[in-house]
């Protein structure tokens, strides 16, 4: 039963997130969602900091769970990469929410350490599209420079994070994919 309620909080959390408005998410805000009192989120979270932390393990699971499939199943270096670029916005614009988070815009104000643990996961996605980008290169025997391109991939994706949570939601993520990602990729 705890760990539904606990789960019940996150998703109440992710949901009050897309909203375009912005307003700050307050542990009286989220318990008056949730028809509970805080005290009963404190039952479950330290602090408000600790949801967070609840949120980006969500994101991080999800993400590097559906990256490392792509990279067992997917052979060609080029392809992976694509993918991966693909997955991240489509992830984005299914989870409105979580891309405040991935942006930092609802991390505003929270405990740095959250910020520091957003940033570690950019890290290990360029890494993976940098080792998948390695991967094409051997196959294809052209010069790609991965670290240059692993680096404009990941820009890429955070540009278009930002778009869709500044637009509101409106610009979506998948929006001209196709022909940007043949742009980054040649």
């Amino acid at each position: 039963m705890a760990g539904e309620r606990k789960q019940q909080i996150l998703e109440t959390l992710a949901k009050m997130l897309e909203t375009p408005k912005r307003e700050k998410i307050t542990t009286a805000s989220l318990a008056a969602r949730l028809n509970v009192s805080e005290a009963a989120l404190y039952r479950h979270f330290a602090g408000k900091a600790q949801m967070f932390g609840g949120l980006i393990e969500f994101i991080e699971q999800t993400l590097f769970g559906l990256i490392n499939k792509i990279t067992s199943e997917e052979t060609e270096g080029m392809k992976q990469a694509q993918r991966i670029v693909t997955i991240l916005l489509l992830f984005a614009e299914k989870n409105p929410g979580m891309t405040r988070v991935l942006i930092g815009d609802a991390l505003v104000n929270e405990d740095d350490a959250l910020q520091t643990r957003i940033n570690q996961l950019f890290d290990r996605i360029e890494s993976t599209l940098k080792q998948s980008l390695r991967i094409a290169e051997t196959q294809t025997g052209r010069e790609l420079q991965p670290e240059a391109k692993a680096n404009l991939m990941l820009c890429f994706v955070v540009g278009r994070w930002q778009q869709f949570a500044k637009s509101g939601f409106k610009r979506k993520p998948m929006e001209f994919v196709q022909q940007q990602l043949g742009l980054l990729v040649n």
